[in-house]
């Protein structure tokens, strides 16, 4: 009885696809200050034109460099696993998979993109990368592949985080990166917010001005500035996750899943695992894809369809996505990685086209899921990862109330044993739900009055 498929290292992807060719309809342009289609050139500052190439492609497969795949096989393929302890314990129908990204040295997803991003600016003749991180795992992952291909890095790591979760900085310097709690006095824009707030929790929109200024501040042209997730090159890395997925479900006897899950930040370990399924779907298939982000961080569930900056202090094209705006202060959840104001403009248009339906579970629930999930299946995931666990138990309950054996496949983004002060708050009772006023949305949400209309 298989409860696990691994695929040969040929089996890898040999090329990203990018949904961006396949939407119903094409995205909506990125946004300079004067309200016109940003150029590459404009975006040459932060990024090296090979990157800039592939955010604004709308070619359908871009091939994978040997390079970039010979550093990918150090553990891909990952493995995809079919829940049967899970299963048997909620007594559903439903066939559970998880594709597990928590195997990567990094501990998630992340290293898919930061890989390819290290590897191409080095080709483009970066020698200093400058980036942000959440919860710390894109911080982790990026120094990973710097110290893999020879770069230097510098993580601006959210204040709350920092603090939350120390052991990532460790990781970050065991592979020689530089983790830096933002806001910081590094920079005008941290210098700038700690005089107006000097008790802030700190945001993503806050460390990304950081990191963006810190990395145009280098007049050298040898520093450039990495993302972990929102934009679409960065999506387009993470496809690899979903197109082996198909190949193992299919290996697994199983024609397509009717149901498709992945927490959702900024998109990129959701984006992954989703739009190579998405693809079938625009050609027909009856699948749900389902983004899952918190209650206290609802960007897609309650935030607009709107024209946005990416950061706190305007250093970032508008891009349409949904958004809390980006003055947005998030709640010092767990799930660090969840909390930018916020949506990857490709998963927004799929989520606003129709193709997806997002929702929103609360702390605790995810907290109890992750749990479940230990003691059947023997994992610890990041609480991020929980929200699609919760998800997917959702699902499995609900195919079990209908009396249908749906396919469920859920993407492990990364495992918690960086991430276990949050299981030990929450078995000793301190966490608590927090659903985000309407008032407080519709006040960080005047901050964008007066970006031009997405219509």
């Amino acid at each position: 009885m298989t409860s696990r498929v691994v695929l040969s290292p040929d089996e890898m992807p040999k090329q990203w696809y990018n949904l961006a060719a396949d939407l119903p309809k094409p995205p909506k342009p990125y946004l300079g200050p004067d309200g016109k289609p940003v150029t590459p050139e404009m975006m040459s500052a932060i990024f090296p034109m090979n990157l800039i190439e592939q955010e604004m492609s709308t070619e359908r497969w871009i091939d994978i460099p040997d390079g970039i795949r010979e550093i990918l096989m150090k553990w891909r393929p990952s493995p995809l696993h079919r829940a049967r302890s899970l299963e048997k314990a909620l007594g559903t129908p439903a066939r559970i998979y998880y594709k597990n990204e928590s195997v990567s040295p990094a501990g998630s997803h992340k290293p898919n993109s930061a890989v390819a991003q290290a590897w191409y600016n080095k080709q483009a003749g970066t020698k200093h990368l400058i980036t942000e991180t959440g919860a710390g795992q894109w911080g982790s992952a990026l120094a990973f592949a710097t110290s893999q291909i020879g770069l230097d890095c510098k993580v601006y790591m959210v204040r709350v985080s920092y603090d939350q979760k120390p052991y990532r900085k460790v990781m970050m310097q065991t592979w020689g990166a530089e983790c830096i709690a933002s806001p910081s006095d590094t920079t005008e824009t941290g210098r700038k917010i700690l005089a107006e707030m000097p008790d802030t929790p700190g945001s993503l929109g806050i460390a990304i001005s950081e990191a963006v200024e810190a990395a145009v501040s280098d007049k050298s042209g040898e520093t450039k500035y990495a993302l972990g997730s929102v934009l679409n090159h960065v999506m387009l890395h993470q496809t690899v996750i979903g197109q082996e997925a198909k190949v193992q479900l299919a290996k697994f006897g199983e024609k397509q899943a009717d149901v498709v899950i992945g927490c959702a930040g900024g998109g990129s370990n959701f984006a992954g695992l989703a739009f190579p399924f998405a693809a079938d779907k625009i050609a027909g298939a009856d699948i749900d894809i389902i983004p899952v982000e918190p209650y206290s961080c609802p960007s897609i569930t309650r935030g607009d369809y709107a024209y946005d900056l990416g950061d706190k202090s305007g250093m970032t094209p508008l891009m349409v996505m949904y958004t809390l705006g980006h003055d947005f202060i998030p709640s010092p959840i767990h799930a660090g990685g969840l909390r930018y104001h916020g949506m990857s403009p490709l998963v927004s248009a799929a989520v606003n086209q129709g193709l997806m339906a997002p929702r929103a579970i609360h702390q605790l629930e995810c907290f109890e899921a992750a749990v479940t999930f230990a003691r059947t299946e023997g994992l610890i995931v990041a609480p991020e990862t929980s929200h699609a666990v919760a998800a997917a138990i959702q699902e499995a309950n609900k195919a079990t109330e209908e009396g249908k054996e749906k396919v469920i496949i859920f993407n492990l983004s990364g495992h918690g044993l960086m991430d276990l002060k949050g299981y030990q708050a929450y078995f000793a009772g301190e966490l608590a739900d927090y659903e985000l006023p309407q008032e407080d949305i519709e006040g960080f949400l005047a901050g964008i009055k007066g970006f031009p209309s997405v219509d």
